[in-house]
């Protein structure tokens, strides 16, 4: 168990969230509904409040339509009375089927109150953005996400997959406008994928005070060391893409160096740890977002808030994964 675990404030939102992010995508999908009940008990009991789901979690499954990563939340919530304990994010603007999806008001008031009914609750701590959307003004979407803050339904929203420019425009309207702004970026990254971010994101959200949490945090479960040989492929359902995507010579060279770091830290210190350690030490990260199956792997994340690297663990890294 993890305990005193130091909170980091999510931009300028007020909101104070635990250093590790936990996934909701395998909710009612990997996890089913038993394991998904358990994994959330831990993660309260390990210390952590911080949970990021949307609402399209998990559509792209065969036979399901979205909405079931937060109705499975949502009954936990109501089963465990755990809801003031835990800063829930959410996400809005994926396709939830035909004439459901962008930034439109009109199409926000409406998925909001969905999210609200599948997760039992009256608010959401952190709404976002799932995309950009170019054919809304910003003006029209922060002026939604605003009325929402205003009538207690959401405290704070966050933007994800927005490019550097959208975002900058996005937060020059809300101080414009006088509007609520994105007080959160989750983009993609971790130390296989790290150019995107690094070259003009993280810059302008360590500028303009925006928190990071970063998706892919262990980039699928291949920073994790799972994945090493193409016929590892087999081993999980996204198996396949993790190897197409990842597995080649820059992607080993990277696993070489959270080997070497791991090594460096004792026989029970992962690859996986080491990459979540070296996320949470970067400029503008606020919590990195990674997911677990198993109350052996969510004991595995958590202790990654427990090592300390080095200055010379972190120089290492910072090549393996330039």
């Amino acid at each position: 168990m993890t305990t005193n675990l130091k909170q980091r404030q999510l931009g300028r939102s007020g909101l104070m969230v635990s250093p590790l992010c936990f996934g909701g995508n395998v909710f009612g999908w990997t996890a089913d509904e038993a394991t998904s009940f358990s994994l959330l008990d831990a993660w309260l009991d390990a210390g952590f409040n911080f949970v990021d789901t949307a609402d399209v979690y998990s559509a792209w499954v065969p036979g399901h339509v979205g909405g079931e990563s937060e109705t499975v939340i949502g009954r936990w919530f109501k089963a465990s009375g755990q809801r003031d304990r835990v800063v829930l994010a959410t996400k809005v603007g994926k396709p939830m089927g035909p004439d459901k999806k962008g930034l439109k008001p009109a199409y926000i008031r409406q998925a909001v109150e969905d999210s609200l009914r599948r997760l039992q609750t009256d608010y959401i701590d952190l709404y976002q953005s799932h995309d950009d959307d170019a054919d809304t003004p910003l003006v029209e979407t922060l002026a939604a996400f605003d009325a929402l803050i205003r009538a207690g339904k959401v405290r704070a929203v966050g933007a994800s997959n927005f490019t550097a420019p959208r975002l900058a425009e996005a937060l020059k309207v809300s101080a414009d406008h006088g509007l609520a702004r994105y007080e959160s970026l989750q983009p993609l990254y971790n130390p296989v994928d790290r150019a995107v971010f690094e070259d003009a994101l993280q810059p302008l959200c360590v500028a303009q005070g925006v928190g990071v949490i970063n998706f892919y945090g262990l980039a699928a479960g291949f920073l994790t060391g799972k994945y090493r040989r193409p016929e590892d492929a087999d081993k999980s359902p996204r198996g396949k893409n993790v190897v197409t995507r990842y597995l080649n010579e820059r992607g080993l060279r990277v696993l070489a160096g959270l080997d070497a770091v791991a090594a460096r830290h004792g026989a029970t210190t992962t690859p996986g740890q080491v990459a979540l350690a070296w996320q949470m030490r970067q400029p503008a990260i606020t919590a990195p977002i990674a997911s677990a199956t198993t109350l052996a792997q969510l004991a595995e994340l958590a202790a990654a808030v427990r090592l300390v690297l080095t200055a010379d663990d972190l120089a290492l890294l910072a090549a393996a994964s330039a």
